[in-house]
């Protein structure tokens, strides 16, 4: 019942500080979340694509494979994340994952400041539902192997999961909202692309 009263960046530093091993799996990150899984790993998966920190090609990619699982399970009503076992058993590094939660934290506090339960009429399985669906959409931008438009559509999925575990629904409208600009940036760039006319960030000058 503790974990309840714990916001995001707490829970999410609770999971370095209880795993004593130099390795962290997937599997025992979603075991120490229990209930409140599907908002924090959705979280946990946007962490490294909210970064603004540079990234080799395909990246991004990587982790929009647990956003799709998490989002597709979340459109189909499941009320708790089922993980594949090749993918339980990734591993990160401990010290990789507490820099991660250490850089994101400030944004976070700042964030959970300001939430508090709001439209609380529509319920968590239904906002569950509402969100998997964004975040699947969210997802294909981040999926792109093209340089900064993932950062807007991650950035929605991290907010919106926030919502979710404070049951704030403005909040979760605000993560809709933010990764649909970055869907919609993404577009427009994947258009320009598709005609030809050269992006700047994309083949800088010699």
């Amino acid at each position: 019942m503790e974990d309840k009263e714990k916001n995001t960046s707490e829970l999410l530093q609770l999971i370095v500080i209880q795993n004593n091993n130099e390795m962290i799996t997937v599997d025992q990150i979603k075991h120490s979340l229990d209930e409140r899984g599907f908002a924090v790993l959705l979280a946990i998966a946007t962490l490294p694509i909210c970064l603004p920190i540079p990234a080799p090609p395909g990246f991004t990619t990587v982790f929009a494979i647990p956003l799709f699982i998490f989002s597709v399970q979340m459109i189909c009503g499941m009320r708790a994340p089922w993980i594949p076992q090749w993918l339980a058993r990734k591993a990160i590094r401990k010290k990789t994952l507490d820099k991660l939660i250490n850089k994101i934290t400030p944004w976070l506090r700042k964030i959970e400041r300001h939430l508090h339960p709001r439209l609380t009429y529509i319920s968590v399985h239904a906002w569950e539902r509402i969100i998997g669906l964004f975040s699947f959409i969210f997802s294909i931008s981040i999926a792109l192997p093209i340089p900064l438009i993932n950062f807007l559509p991650g950035w929605g999925i991290l907010i919106m999961s926030l919502g979710l575990l404070s049951k704030d629904g403005l909040t979760i409208f605000a993560g809709m909202i933010v990764g649909t600009i970055g869907v919609g940036i993404a577009l427009i760039i994947v258009a320009l692309l598709w005609m030809g006319v050269p992006i700047p960030y994309l083949h800088p000058a010699d």
